[in-house]
């Protein structure tokens, strides 16, 4: 496992499916020491990690909700004592809690997306912040969507507003962390096949999508993978920060 990310350390929050799975895999296969979350999805979660292992890698489990506001914190603390140190944190743990038009969103469903979309990735960037200026270095993705730009297919307004929240987020954390050595990313994904489309979106919306995307089909969590290897390599995108790299397969091209 001879790469400029073997031996680097890393925390991927909601990692037990889809692109973070996929992630933790592919990071796995070139030496990144990791600790893979998950929330409900234990056995996915454990899947991926016996993957890791059976490829001669290194990956530890921790599990928490990242919707309470503590778990974020503690968990990066808890990966950078485990680690030895934190390299890089990947803020991929997220949700839509349904279809629904704004003028009918419930408070619940509003408090639900915005704890977990919002507050998931504020509590946990902020305290890694905290612990790789101390070190001088480290490296922050987060996760996004095409739905930040494009406001979301019908009834994911509010998820899409709060991935928004997440791409300027990610900007402003450039900004401020750049004077520590520190870099902040994000991926914004397009039409994924992933559990998440599985549980929110029909069949038609999916065939209507793979319509509108000019490479034809519909991604992969694979085809996502290159880009957060890509912000996490220092070689690669060392002198990268603040960007959202798109991948949608030409849907959207900003």
């Amino acid at each position: 496992m001879d790469s400029d990310l073997s031996g680097k350390t890393c925390l991927i929050f909601g990692a037990s499916s889809g692109i973070g799975a996929a992630v933790a895999r592919r990071f796995g296969r070139l030496g990144v020491r990791q600790i893979v979350h998950y929330n409900a999805n234990r056995a996915g979660a454990e899947e991926v990690v016996a993957g890791i292992r059976a490829d001669g890698g290194e990956a530890e489990l921790v599990q928490g909700d990242l919707a309470d506001s503590e778990t974020g914190p503690r968990l990066v603390s808890e990966a950078h004592e485990r680690l030895g140190g934190l390299d890089i944190l990947i803020n991929n743990a997220g949700t839509m809690y349904g279809r629904t038009a704004i003028s009918e969103a419930t408070d619940e469903q509003y408090r639900q997306v915005i704890d977990l979309n919002i507050g998931g990735v504020f509590f946990a960037s902020r305290r890694a912040a905290e612990l790789m200026g101390k070190a001088g270095r480290g490296t922050i993705i987060n996760t996004s969507s095409i739905a930040a730009r494009s406001g979301g297919g019908g009834g994911a307004g509010l998820y899409g507003s709060a991935k928004a929240f997440v791409s300027t987020l990610t900007r402003v954390l450039a900004k401020e962390l750049a004077p520590q050595g520190i870099r902040v990313n994000a991926v914004a994904p397009g039409v994924i096949a992933t559990p998440f489309h599985e549980r929110y979106s029909t069949v038609e919306q999916l065939e209507a999508s793979a319509r509108s995307i000019p490479l034809g089909r519909l991604g992969t969590s694979e085809d996502c993978v290159g880009a957060y290897e890509f912000l996490a390599n220092d070689r690669m995108s060392g002198y990268i920060t603040g960007q959202i790299i798109e991948v949608n397969g030409g849907q959207l091209m900003p």
